[in-house]
């Protein structure tokens, strides 16, 4: 059931038409217009192993889930993904809750639903939604909840009472929390992270800034939270925490570092389709960079496809 906000979202987009126009997506009141959302450049120059899992990835799909909010947004849809993830030999794929729908997860669902078997999702729960619901959700290939908010969850008493109402609504489910966290906050939280009823999935390097290095203060923080094994992290979004495009050197002794401390709680992702990134991310390019920070086949492996796998339950 919807929200009166959601529903009011629906109304103002579906009030202003809708009309496809070549490869973007135009929404004929406002003269809005969503370009297609970027495809690798760079072919992947590594062996992906058969069952690798994009971890990360938003499915945005205007002309048939439209949005109020629309600026800088792009089309996403569930066809373009197929081309991502041909270019990268990816797959299976997570779908996570995209900000441009708010609490409305209709587009995630009907993606996953085309998606079939392949894919999983992570959306967003609110204090309306019901045990039943979620109960539906998981049928339907929901693994997890996604709890954002601006910048990341920081220490304030209010976020850290959110994430630990967050874990609590989970508990008993082969569900997850997923969540970025201000690295600044990490220290105070990891209490709550380390007694988390279910895991803890931190996005994005957890904003670890990649020219402050591994000796950052804090990055031992996130050291001991991977090696506890109540926390993972996706290594994702190198353009957040580094400057250096488009190989992002400098974020190799951060990914590096966090592999050796617990390869079992690494994940990888695009974060496609980069609706907040620099125009032209090259995600080919960017993936190539990760066969770099794990050498090892086999580690590449716990990695891509055995860690997902059991996370997601693919």
């Amino acid at each position: 059931m919807l929200t009166r906000r959601q529903a009011l979202i629906r109304a103002a987009a579906a009030g202003a038409g809708v009309l496809v126009r070549g490869a973007s997506d135009t929404f004929a009141g406002a003269q809005q217009t969503f370009p297609p959302a970027s495809q690798p450049a760079t072919p992947v120059n590594f062996a992906v192993p058969p069952g690798a899992s994009d971890c990360h990835l938003h499915i945005i799909d205007p002309r048939r889930f439209p949005f109020a909010e629309s600026a800088g947004r792009e089309s996403a849809s569930v066809e373009q993904s197929r081309a991502l993830h041909r270019a990268l030999h990816i797959d299976r794929v997570v779908l996570i809750q995209s900000g441009s729908y708010g609490a409305d997860n209709s587009c995630l669902l009907d993606a996953l639903k085309q998606l079939g078997s392949r894919a999983r999702g992570v959306v967003v729960v609110t204090d309306q939604t019901s045990d039943a619901q979620l109960d539906e959700w998981d049928r339907a290939g929901i693994r997890g909840t996604r709890l954002s908010g601006g910048e990341g969850i920081s220490a304030s008493p209010d976020d850290r009472k959110r994430l630990q109402a967050a874990v609590q609504r989970l508990a008993g489910r082969r569900w997850h929390v997923n969540t970025a966290v201000q690295f600044s906050a990490l220290e105070s939280l990891q209490d709550v992270l380390m007694t988390s009823p279910v895991p803890v999935v931190i996005d994005h390097f957890a904003a670890a800034q990649a020219s402050r290095g591994a000796q950052q203060p804090g990055f031992e923080v996130l050291l001991n939270l991977l090696r506890s094994g109540r926390v993972y992290l996706k290594l994702s979004r190198e353009h957040n925490i580094s400057t250096h495009a488009p190989d992002y050197p400098d974020v190799a002794p951060l990914a590096r570092a966090l592999i050796a401390a617990n390869p079992q709680r690494i994940l990888w992702a695009t974060d496609w389709p980069h609706v907040n990134g620099p125009k032209g991310l090259d995600d080919g390019r960017i993936f190539n960079q990760f066969a770099l920070w794990a050498p090892d086949p086999a580690q590449r492996r716990t990695v891509l496809v055995d860690n997902p796998a059991r996370l997601y339950g693919f």
